[in-house]
């Protein structure tokens, strides 16, 4: 009888069970990326309010919330924590069509989870009311500066766009590394002080989402504006992005 060969370890293909632990990781930091999200950036806009300080405070909070969570689970799941971005990403070919539904799902659970506990937190005080909001996004009367529905619609189109952009070209194999996630969080940062006296800023439906849903009336009602456009700006910059590329 011959001898039996012995296939190195590195040969051997990983078990289905190992892929399906692999692809839940993915999963589960997309839930935590967006839980802190919009835990702290919401947060900001509720225990901080909405002045020219406040912000400016805000802006940085969404940011900063970005970029170290693109160190921290960029490595496993690319950090997405977006719908508009998972679906950007399809449509470019760098993400599969069920990575993208599980991606989505994970996100909105994140969102919902994360503005649940933020209800928690905020009315711990006396003076806090649901009425006082829970940073949700809004436009004509719930807008905070006033401003129309198809300002808002334009807005969040624009503002998803270039801040798609951003992301597709800071992870571009073509620039250097290592800088991808200081550059969309700084995006973000200039996102919101633009975009909050408009709607708030969303450019993501997962974080408009979670707010909208506990807060319910007209943020629930709004909702569609803030997932028909950053979608709409993410599927633009895809395209461009095709072409650029």
């Amino acid at each position: 009888m011959g001898e039996t060969e012995t296939v190195p370890e590195s040969q051997i293909s990983p078990s289905t069970t190992e892929v399906k632990e692999k692809v839940w990781k993915k999963y589960v930091a997309e839930f935590i990326g967006t839980f802190v999200l919009v835990f702290m950036g919401c947060g900001s806009a509720v225990f901080l309010g909405i002045s020219i300080s406040g912000i400016v405070a805000i802006a940085f909070a969404f940011g900063l919330s970005l970029l170290v969570m693109f160190y921290t689970i960029g490595g496993i799941s690319g950090c997405h924590i977006n719908p508009a971005v998972s679906i950007s990403m399809l449509i470019r070919g760098k993400i599969t069509a069920k990575d993208t539904v599980a991606y989505i799902i994970a996100q909105c659970a994140g969102a919902i989870v994360g503005a649940g506990v933020l209800y928690l937190v905020a009315i711990g005080s006396p003076s806090y009311s649901l009425a006082n909001g829970l940073g949700q996004n809004g436009y004509a009367e719930a807008s905070p500066g006033g401003y129309s529905l198809a300002s808002a619609f334009v807005v969040e189109v624009v503002l998803t766009f270039l801040l798609l952009l951003v992301i597709h070209g800071s992870t571009s194999e073509k620039v250097p590394k290592g800088f991808a996630g200081i550059a969309m969080g700084l995006s973000l940062v200039l996102i919101h002080i633009v975009g909050i006296p408009v709607t708030g800023t969303s450019v993501n439906p997962a974080r408009s989402l979670g707010p909208a849903l506990i807060v319910g009336g007209t943020a629930l009602n709004q909702l569609w504006l803030f997932w028909v456009a950053p979608i709409i700006g993410a599927i633009l910059a895809a395209a461009l992005w095709n072409a650029l590329e």
